[in-house]
């Protein structure tokens, strides 16, 4: 699915909770008012989710006009006014809280991926993200990542396979799980298996695994990983930490030689940023 369709489907399911037969607090409001609004940021954040704000305002009226001040990935601070908004105001305040969840969901996302992309700044690492999404805003929040200078993992079960435990115990082992992957899986879909201890990975490596998922490995092991699959292989072998990374620990596992690290919490551990949307008087 594109992602147009996508924001067009994200918004209308959105509307039809909120709004289910009317909205009867707006009714209240003369059908043909026209009223003029700005949205204000609150705090420093990462603006994202401009296509499904505005996509709330205009599937209701298309003729709502917004001009944004910012776009998507870019810095705002505390204070800020990032867009204003001309139209009928049953629409203004129909979409309103709509509108306002997208946009300071996504900015969350994109904001929080922000700090750890900076905080591993020159370590030649990247932060992923995980399938540890919000239902129904999978794509919406992995745009929100990149827009915070992420980089995507598998969208969903089709476009990757990761191998984790579960699927080993399954299989029959490590290297079970990925011959059966190697001859079941498209050519163009990437193969990449978890491990857990330096002797699985002993085992990966031998495998042949090309992409492999270090979970919860401390700091030393992972130096430890990185040293041993130079030594044991002369293939390019892609390693991910994953595991318990936090704020406070990413630059050291940056820092160990891994390639990606990936961070459950971008898209399931946010804080929505600070929006408000006010009319002009």
């Amino acid at each position: 699915m594109s992602l147009i369709n996508t924001i067009r489907n994200n918004v209308k399911q959105a509307l039809d909770e909120d709004i289910g037969s009317n909205d009867h607090t707006a009714s209240l409001i003369p059908e043909k008012t026209q009223l003029v609004a700005n949205v204000i940021c609150r705090e420093e954040a990462i603006l994202c989710g401009v296509q499904w704000f505005s996509s709330c305002f205009q599937q209701l009226s298309p003729n709502t006009n917004i001009n944004w001040y910012v776009q998507d990935g870019e810095k705002i601070v505390a204070e800020q006014k990032i867009c204003t908004i001309n139209g009928n105001a049953r629409t203004l305040l129909t979409a309103e809280r709509t509108a306002l969840n997208f946009l300071q969901t996504l900015s969350a996302v994109a904001t929080q991926t922000r700090r750890y992309v900076d905080t591993i700044k020159g370590t030649g690492a990247v932060i992923v993200d995980t399938r540890k999404t919000l239902p129904g805003l999978r794509i919406a929040q992995k745009y929100a990542v990149k827009c915070g200078g992420g980089v995507n993992h598998r969208l969903g079960l089709y476009d990757g396979v990761l191998i984790k435990e579960n699927h080993i115990v399954a299989a029959g082992g490590i290297a079970q799980a990925l011959q059966t992957a190697k001859t079941a899986t498209p050519s163009d879909v990437f193969i990449q298996i978890e491990v857990e201890t330096i002797d699985e990975l002993r085992i990966a490596l031998a495998s042949g695994a090309n992409m492999i998922l270090l979970d919860n490995f401390n700091p030393k092991q992972l130096r430890e990983a990185v040293t041993l699959t130079k030594q044991l292989v002369d293939r390019p072998i892609i390693l991910e930490a994953s595991g318990n990374i936090t704020l406070d620990n990413v630059r050291v596992v940056a820092e160990t030689g891994v390639n990606r690290i990936s961070v459950g919490s971008l898209t399931k551990d946010i804080k929505a940023i600070d929006l408000s949307m006010q009319f002009v008087r």
